[in-house]
């Protein structure tokens, strides 16, 4: 027997060792390498990270990346709430089509989505096309190449990441619970208050941090939107790497960036049961 388990063992670290090298080559080093640079790159590791508290374009920047996520985020947690309430009450065929329509954007390239929202949006786009043949503006809208523009992008590239996590964790609610308090007495806002809202929070904390995490990182939808005029932090570090050639305050962005973002997981890990988040079940 211990014979056997001996040999299982060694079989299953022969299958995983491949992956654990490719990932540390490919992922781990590099990694390790940016955190080096943004210490060791002129002018060094003091004046690198001073940076980040007497740059007045880095302070724009950072405004401009927590503004966009946090409209970002609760845009997409509130519709994608209720695209799963829906997903979760609808009929077996109306539930069918809502996730072909939730899936479709997915299969198409992160590119193609972005350029369709500027043909959308655009002054002389559809959607101002339609409003000023309907009579309700004057003038075009202007909803590219400002931050309206990228939060409606980043809002539609996230809703099917935050849509699925919610739908998991609701339709694994018990639906006698529902029966159970309107035998009680409790109207349909009191059961969504005390009862639906608590059981679906583990999806939604897993929605929060994945759109939190997405949005923090985003770098082709911000330009191609924001059209230059909206700089992200993703985007800021490709201009200070190729055309700044400020490698030290890059890869110190990078480095805070990459920070905040196991902060975000650490600071949920303590609101959050992560098990339940990643699709454990408790006993």
């Amino acid at each position: 027997m211990l014979q056997r388990m001996d040999s299982t063992t060694r079989l299953g670290v022969a299958l995983v060792a491949p992956a654990v090298l490719l990932i540390v080559v490919l992922y781990n080093l590099p990694l390790l390498r940016i955190l080096g640079l943004s210490v060791t790159e002129a002018p060094g590791f003091v004046e690198n990270y001073r940076q980040l508290f007497v740059s007045d374009v880095i302070h724009r920047v950072l405004l401009a990346t927590i503004r966009i996520c946090t409209l970002t985020t609760v845009i997409t947690l509130v519709v994608a709430y209720a695209t799963a309430a829906a997903l979760t009450l609808a009929s077996e065929r109306a539930r069918r089509v809502m996730i072909v329509l939730v899936l479709l954007p997915l299969w198409l390239s992160v590119l193609v989505r972005a350029f369709a929202w500027v043909t959308i949006l655009r002054g002389n786009g559809v959607l101002n096309s339609a409003l000023l043949s309907a009579g309700v503006v004057d003038a075009p809208l202007q909803l590219v190449r400002n931050e309206i523009g990228v939060v409606i992008g980043m809002v539609h590239y996230m809703l099917p990441f935050a849509i699925f996590p919610l739908w998991a964790s609701m339709k694994s609610i018990d639906p006698r619970l529902f029966q159970a308090a309107r035998a009680f007495g409790a109207s349909p806002v009191t059961i969504f208050r005390r009862v639906f809202f608590p059981l679906s929070l583990p999806g939604l904390y897993s929605a929060l941090l994945i759109t939190l995490v997405f949005s923090l990182g985003f770098y082709v939808t911000p330009a191609i939107l924001g059209g230059g005029r909206v700089l992200m932090v993703a985007e800021y570090v490709r201009v200070l790497v190729h055309e700044s050639i400020e490698w030290g305050t890059a890869t110190m962005l990078a480095t805070m960036l990459l920070l905040t973002v196991v902060a975000a997981l650490a600071t949920l890990g303590r609101v959050a049961d992560l098990g339940s988040m990643l699709g454990q079940r408790t006993r």
